[in-house]
C-alpha cells in the first residue's frame, strides 16, 4: 500500500537519484540526507470537560545552511516522526529550488482537529508553542500553516511566543491574518504557484492550456485555488476530490461553486454541479491532460501510476508520488513537475511576509503576485535548462540537482567546524 511507504526514505532516494548529476562528494551528500535535530514532545492539555489528554507533537529542523529553518505545522492523525522529518527535508530543497534564503523545518501534532472544540485546539496550540519557544524565532525557525492549520493557529503561536518572550516579533511565524502582520496573497500562494508551473509547462511542451482537461485530487486550500486559477486560464476542470470522494462532469465543473459547497457542507459529496461521483482512484486514473495531486504524500503508488492516463502531473502536495510511481511514470515518459517547485508559492510568499514583518512595511497584492510570478517562472526556466543540459531521467532529478548544489555551496562557503 502507498501509505506504508516511509516518506523519509523516499526523500533520501530522491537525493540519491540526483547524486549522479551534482558535483558533491558522498560524505557531504550523506549529510544532506539527515536532519540536524528533531524535537518530540508530549503535550498534556486540559479538555473542556476537565479531563487531561496527551498529544504527541514534533518539530524537525532539517538543515539551516541557507538560512533560518522554515516550514509548516500540521494537525493530522497520521503525523509521525518520519513524516515531519521528510517534510522538513523537502522544505530545504524547495527553498533552494526557488532560491530563497531559508533552510527547512516542519512540525505537527498527532490529532484529528474535527474531534476538538476551538477552545481545546487553542490550548493544544498554545501548549505546543510553549514547547517550541526555545527553538523558534524570526532568525531561528519560522513555523507556518500546513494541513488543518491556518491563520488562527499561527496567530495563537505568535501571541504565545510574544507573551512569553515579552516582545513584539511578528516574523516568528508566517501565514498570519492581515491584522496580525500577515501578507496579501498568502492564502492563495500555493495554488497560484501550481497554476504558474502548469502554465509554463504547457507553454514549454507547446500544448494549449485553454483546451486542457484537468483533474484535482484534494480540494483543500492548494487544490481549490489551483483549480480556480486554472479555470480562469481557460482550462476545463472536469473532476475534483476530497476525503469523501470525487465529483466529475466531462463538460467542466464550476470550481468556485464546488468550493462553496464544500465550505457549506464539509465535503464535496452531493455537489449538484457534478454529473457523477467517482472514487479517489478513478479520479487519479482519469484520461485528462493534467493531473494535480493536492492531498497528502504517497497518494500515487506504482499500481496507480501504471493505470494513470494523464499526460502531465503537477504536484501540489508534498511527496504525492512514491519512488516506485516516479519510476513508472518516468519509464512511461509522463512529465511530472515536482512539488519542490510547483507548490513553492506558499513558502515564497511566507518569505515575502517575513521580509515585510522585518521592514514593518506592507506590500500590495499586485506586488506580491508579481514577485511570486517572477520567482516561480525563473525557477522553472532553471529547471528546464538543467533538464535539457543533462541526461537526468526526470524533471524531479534535475530540480533536485539545482537545489542540492545550492545547499552544498552555502555549507562549503560557511565551512565546517565543531
Amino acid at each position: 500500500m502507498a501509505n506504508e511507504v516511509n516518506p523519509f526514505e523516499s526523500l533520501q532516494e530522491q537525493i540519491d537519484d540526483a547524486a549522479t548529476y551534482v558535483d558533491v562528494g558522498p560524505d557531504r551528500l550523506e549529510r544532506l540526507k539527515h536532519p540536524q535535530r528533531v524535537l518530540e514532545t508530549t503535550l498534556a492539555v486540559e479538555m473542556d470537560d476537565g479531563s487531561v489528554e496527551l498529544f504527541t507533537a514534533f518539530r524537525s529542523q532539517f538543515n539551516g545552511d541557507r538560512g533560518p529553518y522554515k516550514g509548516g505545522v500540521r494537525y493530522h492523525p497520521q503525523v509521525s516522526r518520519e513524516e515531519v522529518t521528510a517534510l522538513s527535508g523537502w522544505m530545504v530543497f524547495k527553498c533552494a529550488a526557488v532560491d530563497i534564503p531559508y533552510g527547512g523545518g516542519k512540525g505537527g501534532i498527532k490529532l484529528n482537529p474535527v474531534n476538538y472544540s476551538a477552545s481545546e485546539l487553542e490550548r493544544i496550540t498554545r501548549s505546543f508553542a510553549t514547547e517550541l519557544r526555545p527553538f523558534i524565532g524570526e532568525d531561528r525557525d519560522i513555523p507556518a500553516p500546513d494541513v488543518n492549520t491556518g491563520q488562527r493557529e499561527m496567530n495563537w503561536i505568535k501571541d504565545t511566543y510574544e507573551t512569553l518572550e515579552n516582545t513584539t516579533e511578528p516574523g516568528v511565524v508566517t501565514g498570519k491574518a492581515l491584522e496580525s502582520g500577515g501578507s496579501e496573497g498568502r492564502v492563495e500562494a500555493t495554488g497560484r504557484s501550481v497554476m504558474l508551473v502548469a502554465r509554463e509547462a504547457f507553454d514549454y511542451l507547446d500544448r494549449d492550456l485553454s483546451a486542457a482537461t484537468v483533474a484535482v485530487q484534494g480540494y483543500g486550500n492548494a487544490g481549490s485555488v489551483a483549480a480556480k486559477l486554472l479555470e480562469d486560464q481557460g482550462a476545463n476542470v472536469v473532476a475534483v476530490s476530497d476525503s469523501s470522494g470525487a465529483v466529475c462532469d466531462p463538460d467542466g465543473l464550476d470550481t468556485r461553486a464546488a468550493k462553496d459547497h464544500k465550505i457549506e457542507t464539509g465535503s464535496l459529496a452531493g455537489f449538484s454541479g457534478a454529473s457523477e461521483e467517482l472514487s479517489n482512484r478513478e479520479l487519479l486514473t482519469m484520461d485528462v491532460d493534467l493531473l494535480i495531486p493536492a492531498a497528502l504524500e504517497n497518494a500515487i503508488d506504482g499500481d496507480i501510476a501504471r493505470d494513470l492516463q494523464a499526460n502531465m502531473v503537477v504536484e501540489a502536495a508534498n511527496g504525492p508520488l512514491t519512488p516506485e510511481a516516479d519510476d513508472v511514470l518516468g519509464d512511461r515518459d509522463v512529465y511530472v513537475f515536482p512539488d519542490i517547485l510547483a507548490n513553492a508559492g506558499g513558502v515564497t510568499v511566507s518569505y515575502f511576509e517575513w521580509v515585510q514583518n522585518r521592514q514593518r512595511f506592507s506590500w500590495s497584492l499586485e506586488r506580491v503576485n508579481d514577485e511570486l510570478e517572477t520567482i516561480i517562472t525563473s525557477a522553472f526556466d532553471e529547471l528546464v535548462e538543467r533538464y535539457e543540459a543533462t541526461d537526468a531521467p526526470t524533471l524531479r532529478t534535475a530540480m533536485y540537482a539545482v537545489a542540492i548544489e545550492r545547499v552544498h555551496r552555502s555549507a562549503t562557503e560557511a565551512g565546517f567546524w565543531p
